[in-house]
């Protein structure tokens, strides 16, 4: 008998499905990770197109966090979707995974008030002149956060544009479509929340202005590509980035999922998403096509045994389509097969999740048979 840390039994986790007209191999989903190996200008690498093939046995890929517009820059060498050369560089990732079997989604995100001159050039903007609390990283290091500019309506309406170029510009470069990021303290998440949004206008005060933003947005990306081709991604009560929801979490979120419900999106992605919270159940109800869910696994902690195959049977079971993992997928490029099999994982070297650069940590963690996944290399 082997000694296998997960249970091989048959899971709904391995059954083929469909994501809207994209059929899926599996229901796992290679959530979206920032890992800084894009080039100082923004543009895809070969060492990504390498890590993305490596993953392609995934049921769907999300990539990771991709900027529309330059001001929505976050961190250094970050990848972007808003100049000739990023779209080429992503072509050449989907390209690569696509001829290993794979589908892939790039996930679009405005930093907003998360940004910084020293990484983008340009005074990052926000609902309102907020700044993060505890500063971030730039190529110098830890670096005090600077004062948004608050954006106007006129540069609000831009912003919702330059996300339906973006989107665009994702189908040229070979995405099967595109993930909006209204979580995790992001520009969309900071309109969200009542104490990054301080306007009077349409787009502050009551929750009914606060979500206008995201619906703008999410109907513009769908009127560019195609509902069918478009996901958003939510963390309901997640206090990252400086966000506070200020206890209306519940009334958010219900208010967000009822005004696009009927646009027939791809999917909405929970993020750390609990099958015993009533909001989780309140959503599913509320939501008529795919969820998504991110389980919560102990962020900071070492991965569960298993790789979140339990956690992700049971958000299935509590009505989930799909499951996202994403450390599990970082460390082990064959994950799909290890939780199938029941066969042991590669542990996550923490120190070379971000800023270090280079394949180490990214590229060369082995697969069952103790090589690496190069075939698909550029």
């Amino acid at each position: 008998m082997t000694n296998n840390v997960n249970s091989p039994a048959e899971s709904a986790l391995f059954a083929p499905t469909r994501l809207g007209p994209l059929p899926l191999p599996n229901r796992l989903v290679m959530a979206p990770l920032t890992r800084n190996r894009a080039s100082s200008d923004g543009v895809p690498t070969a060492l990504m197109a390498t890590h993305y093939a490596q993953r392609a046995s995934a049921g769907l890929i999300i990539a990771e966090g991709t900027t529309p517009n330059a001001v929505g820059q976050t961190y250094p060498d970050i990848p972007g979707i808003h100049t000739p050369e990023q779209v080429d560089g992503w072509r050449a990732v989907t390209g690569a995974v696509r001829a290993a079997g794979g589908r892939m989604f790039l996930q679009l995100q405005h930093g907003g008030r998360i940004g910084h001159p020293d990484n983008s050039g340009l005074t990052p903007v926000a609902p309102s002149p907020l700044p993060l609390p505890d500063g971030l990283h730039t190529r110098a290091g830890h670096t005090p956060s600077v004062v948004p500019h608050e954006l106007t309506l006129d540069e609000v309406r831009a912003t919702v544009a330059d996300y339906a170029a973006a989107a665009r510009r994702a189908v040229e470069a070979g995405f099967e479509g595109v993930e909006v990021h209204s979580a995790n303290g992001m520009l969309p998440h900071q309109f969200l929340a009542p104490n990054t949004n301080r306007r009077t206008d349409a787009y502050g005060g009551p929750v009914a202005h606060r979500i206008r933003f995201v619906v703008e947005v999410v109907r513009a990306v769908a009127d560019a590509i195609g509902p069918e081709r478009v996901g958003l991604r939510v963390s309901p009560g997640i206090a990252i980035n400086g966000i506070d929801e200020g206890g209306e979490t519940e009334a958010i979120y219900t208010a967000l999922v009822a005004a696009l419900a009927d646009e027939g999106l791809a999917y909405l992605h929970i993020i750390f998403a609990d099958p015993e919270q009533p909001l989780f159940q309140a959503v599913r109800k509320a939501w008529p096509g795919t969820l998504i869910a991110n389980p919560n696994l102990g962020w900071g902690k070492p991965l569960p045994a298993d790789g979140g195959r339990a956690a992700g049977e049971r958000l299935l079971a509590a009505g989930a389509d799909l499951i996202s993992l994403g450390r599990g997928f970082l460390a082990n490029p064959d994950l799909v097969e290890r939780l199938r099999t029941g066969a042991p994982l590669n542990p996550v070297r923490e120190q070379y999740l971000m800023y270090t650069g280079g394949e180490e940590g990214y590229n060369d963690y082995p697969t069952l048979d103790g090589t690496r996944t190069l075939a698909a290399a550029v």
